[in-house]
């Protein structure tokens, strides 16, 4: 069977331990507006978009410099039918050390191409890992969205537009 589970990484100039801080950071790389602990297992945030997505997340393992993984408890997209779409699904970030560095690799076990918001959030994933989180890792800015959910909402309504 083929793994068909979204996944993409990067490999940096860095530590394991600086990327594995980067991550535990996700008002710096994801939404300043995140509320709730980001750091140790057990704690639980929320993500909000206002009207446009609403994650509840809790963190069910962290290994410092290895592995970040998070659990959704519940969720809403206001731009699919299915509520449950990522409702006990994790994203695990994986951490290795390379020769000169380290590699992440994001998988959002749950979230496949056969989900709805499959078009609407890969996009938006490959953007915060490839390029927020990175830039945070490397030059201790990332880009998170001042106005979360907008790359999720832009990229629904152009799948949305694509099937008409």
């Amino acid at each position: 069977m083929i793994d068909q589970n979204f996944t993409t990484s990067i490999t940096v100039d860095r530590t394991p331990a600086e990327v594995f801080a980067a991550v535990l950071n996700a008002r710096g790389w994801w939404s300043p507006g995140i509320r709730g602990g980001t750091e140790r297992a057990g704690d639980r945030f929320v993500f909000e978009a206002p009207g446009v997505h609403r994650s509840e997340i809790e963190l069910t393992e962290v290994v410092p410099g290895e592995r970040v993984v998070w659990l959704v408890k519940d969720n809403f997209m206001s731009f699919i039918e299915d509520q449950t779409e990522w409702v006990n699904t994790e994203m695990r970030f994986d951490i290795a050390a390379t020769d000169g560095g380290a590699r992440l690799t994001f998988t959002h076990v749950g979230l496949v191409p056969d989900y709805e918001c499959y078009d609407a959030c890969s996009p938006a994933w490959t953007f915060y890992i490839t390029e927020s989180l990175r830039d945070l890792v490397t030059t201790g800015v990332g880009q998170p969205s001042e106005f979360p959910g907008q790359i999720e909402a832009e990229a629904a309504a152009a799948a949305a537009a694509a099937q008409h």
